[in-house]
This record gives C-alpha cells, structure tokens and sequence, in this order.
C-alpha cells in the first residue's frame, strides 16, 4: 500500500506541472553508435538515451557539477575530466561554456559534443526548492509503448509440451520525474512477447526515488540501483562499455551509486544505498540489496535444491521459464570506502553475495574451476590520478576461495593533437564475482590475460583517426575451446569532415582467435579463427531538413582450412528533420549477403526515443525499416516504427519457438510520450 501510494503522489505531482519542454530534439545518433560498438548485441541502451535526453532539456551546471556528474558524459575520457577541475581550480569558475576551449584535451569534436548538455548557472537548485517549484518547475515524463512481430512463431501454436504461454505483444510503460539535478523519481513497467498479460499486466516491475547534493549526504537511493565502481572488476552493475573506436573509452568512468532505470531485469541491486560524504575528502557507499533471481535448479544427492548457473534473460514465456522465475533468492551487502584530493583518488570495495541455495559445477572441464558454495565475499582496491598530462588507474580485486585479478592502465595527451591508451589486465582463472564487467575480451573478466595498446590522432578539426591493438591469452579451457589459447584483435579508423555537413568514416578491423574444430576427429584441437570487417560511409545534409547516410560493409570469417566466407551490406538512411516540424522520420532501404550467422553485420538502426536497436544482418536479403514521429500538441507526441526483413532462398526464419513460415519477418513498434 505504501508502494502504490508512493506511485500516486509522484504521478500526481506530474499531472499538475506545466513546464516548458524544449523546442529542437539534439543529434545524438552519432554518440549513441559510437557507444555501441563496444558492447554486447543485445545489451540494452535505454539509460544513456534517457540520460542524454535528461541532460538536454536540463543541462549539467558546469560552475556546480562534480566528478561523479561528469562522468555520465561518456564521450568525455578521465583524463578531460581531470583536467577540467585543474583548470577550475586554478582559473575560477567558467564565465561562459565556449571557454572549455581553453582546456587542454578538449578539442572541437569534444566541445561539439558537450555543448547541448551543459551550462553556466551560479544559482544553487535547494536555493530554488519549494513545494510549488517542485510541482510546476519539475519534468514530467509518462511514455507507453506497443510492439509487436506480425507474423505467427512458432512457440504460439499448439505444441505440445515447451510453448509461449503468453500473448505477442511487448508492452513497455515508464515514468519519471526530476526536479533539476537534486531530486527524481522513475517507474519501468515492461511485458515481454510471449509473457502473460492477465492476471498482472505486466512481469517486470521496477523503480527508486533518488536525493541528491544535500549537504553531506551526496546521493540516496531507495529501490532499484546500480553500483559502479573502479574498473569494474569487483563491483559493476548496470550499463558498461568495453572497447571502442574511441581508445579512451578502454577506461572506465565509475559512476558510483546510481538509480537504475532500465527494462534489462538482471543487472540491478534492489534496495536501498546512499554516497555519505565523511570527511572532507572521503566518501562512503553502504548498501544493501534483497532479490529473487531466476535459476535452473535440480535435486543433489540428499535432497536439496542446487544450481549451476543464473538464468539473465528475465523472460518467462514457457513453463519451464515461469517455473525458474524467482527462485533464487540473493541478498547482498557492503561497503566502498573512497578517498578523493585534487587528481588523486583511491578507494576500497568489501561485500557478500548470499544465496538460498549452493552452486554446483557443472560437468565440462572448462567450469572446472567456477564458484560453488552459498556464499561469496568480494574485496577490491582502486586507484586513479592525474598528473600533468597522464591519468593512471587500475583496480585489483579477490573472491573468497578463489584467485587474484587487476588492472592497470594509463592515458596520455603525448600533444595537442596525440592522446595515447596503454592497459595491461590479468585475471585468474579461479576469480570469482557475480558483478564483474571489467574490460575482457570474454563476456566475464576471468580466465584472460591482455594487453592493450591505443591512439587517438587528431592532427585538425577536418581529420580524426583511432587506432587499437589489443593481445590476449585464456591460460584455461573455455566454452568450444578445449586448450589454453590466444589471440588479437586491431581496429584502425579514419574519419574526415571537411564541413559540418560531410563526414566519411572507413574503418578495418580483425579478429583472430582459436576455436575446437569442426572436424570429425578422436581429439579435439584448435583451428585458427579469422573475422575481418570493412566498412565506408558517408554522411551527408543536403540542407536543414534532409539528411543522409550511404553505408558499405564486409565482413570475411575464416576457421582452419575451410573455405573463407564473404559477406555485405550496404544501405541508404534518409532523415527528414525540419526544423519545428509537427512531423519528421526516416527510412531504410538495405541488402545484405552473409553465407552464415559466422559472417553476420550488425548495424546501428534508428528507433523510437528511449528504444534502441543494433540490428544483426544475417542471411541474404532485403531489409528496410520507417521510423515517423508526430508531435500531435506541444506536450504530446507520436511515433511508429514499421521494420521488414525479406530473406532470400529460405523457407522459414528464425529457429525453433521463434521460427515463422515464409521468408518475411516485419515489426510495428507504437510509442506515446507526453511530457508535463
């Protein structure tokens, strides 16, 4: 009850609001694609959208911000925001924005890039709080949304035995309130195709209030958090990067204690935590955390229930995942401890994951060495400092019962023009933790040794060029790789804009690992594994209200003696944005030709604000999609989305619940947003 009336208030406080909303949506598709690149497929983007959106409509105080604020700009490296401070520190506060120019390390792209999300204000926002300012000055956000694949899977015929229980539909309703940079409030709705829609309307139910920069107490989080902290090799939860065409991004930018408002239902501490400041200079973040999680789980020997793993999908369509929903439970608590002066900070991390039930091995010899037991105690020590124009950091981390992991890395502005990365990472191969996502080559930061090598070379406002090259060995068995092995991977991209109407990006980059064979043979042992990309394009605005983008890719794969594959896409982006338009969109026409998923492209795709897509072209065909937004009165707003895949040659798409008869596989996605 208390809950529910929680939620009445918030919404009603956002009901009687009338605040003015901002009259030109900012660019930020190139951020967003960029970003990308150095994460998972599926990985769910929604936070950095709604970030940036929030900070476009109420930019970031620049005379009033903090290190943690900062950080949250992810195209800014540790070693800009450094220098910031220093520059603050010795020069005062900033009389206007356009004098980040003066600050070593921000370049034009860089200043471009930060300016629609900041500001110069002396005005403190608590000099400002009032009940009625809270009402008509805070943003009101409510947004509903439809979506939904046309044509019939198979999982919703009449099989027998393993089946989607649910409806089609995917249903996504979300709420936030913010009162400037020191209050806000979030409610996620969210249905998954193939979830049940009676009953409770929705599986997935999430939200916090969050107080920020009150006196000592810097941040407080009641609900669902995430903690990030370091490198994220001992407490990372929630969004994360990895490496990326910008080599300074091999850097993590630990946000601390944040609120947590995305649909992804795995990622997340569900609770409460707060960011106490001590003493001067230190910091501390208790928290705690109360969660069931979905888990496989089967009888031992005496009767009790175990599991080898956690189930991180949150979808509950079938039996068998309505039955594995929420029977894990998880309580987790601790401590990080941060000492910060002027450019240096060091910090420690102490927690225990605790869960009802024991993990158990499971019985192929590269989880060998996995967690098992109940409980798992976690310890970290991080570091970072800035010195001239240098930024050291690394983290060192230890599970209980288990091995060591660090990392050490080191950003250089070797000149004006010249910024240099340099990482090293070692993790054991018995390192245990449930909230690791430090950078890897892995999907896990265990089993690997590295060593990564990067620059950024901008030699004027015209040319941008990035170069990385990373090594890495698996001293222990891994999934299909039944020996230790190795590998590298090296990207090289050049960018040229000789207008801020023209851009042209080629990049090449190249894979190569090892791999258990195909081949029928008594032994396994390792074949070579190449995967090469190539991509051109061109992005181009014929005047302020049509834009466009021509792209070329290809991508080779190559395992042992077999034959090479070679695959392509290439595609036509047209965006028609005018200026205070009631209605604007853009469209897709792509074809792609892959002979398998081993030489499949994926791509940024255009989506409804807060949706994100990262498309996977496999196969050969057609692929086209149409985005229309119509922004029906000031405070209302329309979007839908029609996405369609025509496959080649094929008699049925996708594979087994998901396979649909036909060779068409088309999408409509419906949003309303109405801001108050």
């Amino acid at each position: 009850m208390r809950f529910k009336g929680l939620i009445v208030g918030f919404v009603m406080i956002g009901f009687m609001a009338n605040a003015q909303t901002g009259t030109q949506e900012t660019e930020i598709r190139d951020i967003l694609e960029s970003m990308a690149e150095s994460l998972p497929d599926d990985y769910d983007m929604t936070e950095l959208v709604e970030l940036l959106e929030k900070y476009r409509k109420h930019p970031i105080n620049l005379n009033r911000t903090t290190v943690e604020e900062l950080k949250t700009l992810v195209f800014l490296s540790p070693l800009q925001i450094g220098n910031f401070f220093t520059y603050i520190r010795e020069n005062g506060q900033l009389e206007d924005v356009l004098e980040l120019q003066s600050i070593d390390g921000f370049d034009v792209k860089t200043v471009s890039n930060i300016l629609p999300f900041v500001t110069v204000n002396n005005i403190t926002e608590y000099q400002q709080l009032r009940f009625n300012n809270m009402v008509y000055a805070g943003g009101n956000d409510l947004m509903m949304r439809f979506a939904q694949t046309l044509q019939k899977q198979k999982g919703y015929t009449d099989l027998p035995g393993n089946r989607y229980l649910g409806s089609p539909e995917r249903f996504q309703m979300r709420y936030r309130y913010h009162y400037g940079s020191i209050l806000s409030a979030a409610l996620t709705f969210d249905k998954d195709a193939g979830e049940k829609f009676m009953g409770k309307p929705f599986d997935f139910y999430s939200g916090n209030i969050t107080l920020l920069k009150l006196g000592k107490l810097k941040r407080l989080v009641v609900g669902d958090y995430a903690l990030q902290f370091g490198q994220g090799l001992t407490l990372w939860s929630g969004f994360s990067f990895g490496k990326g065409p910008d080599v300074t991004s091999v850097a993590k930018k630990d946000l601390g204690l944040r609120p947590y408002n995305s649909t992804n239902e795995f990622s997340f501490f569900r609770g409460g935590a707060a960011t106490i400041n001590l003493f001067k200079n230190i910091d501390i973040t208790p928290f705690l955390s109360f969660r069931n999680l979905d888990a496989s789980q089967k009888l031992d020997s005496e009767g009790n229930l175990t599991q080898t793993t956690i189930n991180q999908t949150g979808l509950h369509r079938t039996p068998t995942e309505i039955k594995n929903k929420g029977v894990l439970a998880q309580r987790v608590f601790g401590t990080t401890v941060q000492y910060t002066k002027n450019e240096f900070a060091v910090g420690a991390i102490a927690y225990q994951t605790h869960y009802k039930n024991r993990f158990v091995t499971q019985t192929a010899a590269y989880d060998r060495y996995s967690f098992t037991g109940k409980s798992l105690t976690n310890l970290g020590l991080f570091y970072n400092y800035t010195y001239k124009n240098m930024y050291i950091y690394g983290e060192m981390a230890k599970g209980s019962g288990g091995g060591l992991a660090y990392i050490n890395g080191i950003l250089m502005s070797l000149s004006p023009i010249v910024s240099a990365a340099l990482t090293h990472r070692n993790y054991a191969k018995d390192y245990h933790s449930f909230f690791n996502q430090a950078v890897s080559e892995s999907t896990e930061a265990v089993n690997e040794k590295g060593l990564y090598i990067g620059l950024n070379v901008n030699p004027n406002k015209h040319w941008a060029f990035s170069f990385y090259g990373d090594y890495f060995r698996f001293p222990w068995l891994k999934y299909r790789v039944d020996e230790p092995s190795k590998g590298y991977e090296v990207l090289t991209q050049a960018v040229y804009s000789p207008s801020k109407t023209f851009k042209v990006l080629v990049r090449f980059k190249t894979e190569r690992k090892q791999q258990n064979t195909d081949l029928d043979v008594a032994v396994n042992f390792l074949d070579r594994v190449q995967r090469t990309g190539y991509r051109a394009e061109a992005t181009w605005q014929l005047n302020n209200n049509w834009q466009f983008q021509n792209r070329i890719e290809v991508s080779q794969y190559k395992k042992g003696n077999a034959k090479r594959e070679l695959g392509y896409l290439v595609y036509q982006d047209i965006d028609y944005s005018p200026m205070f338009a009631k209605l604007t969109g853009n469209v897709r026409f792509a074809y792609f030709n892959t002979p398998s998923y081993n030489s499949r492209i994926y791509a940024y795709e255009d989506d409804v604000l807060y949706s994100f897509a990262f498309g996977m072209y496999n196969g050969k065909g057609f692929r086209t999609y149409l985005n229309l937004r119509y922004k029906v009165i000031k405070k209302l707003s329309f979007w839908i989305r029609y996405g369609l895949f025509v496959y080649k040659d094929v008699e049925t798409v996708g594979t087994y619940l998901d396979e649909i008869d036909g060779n068409k596989k088309s999408e409509v996605k419906i949003q309303l947003r109405y801001q108050f």
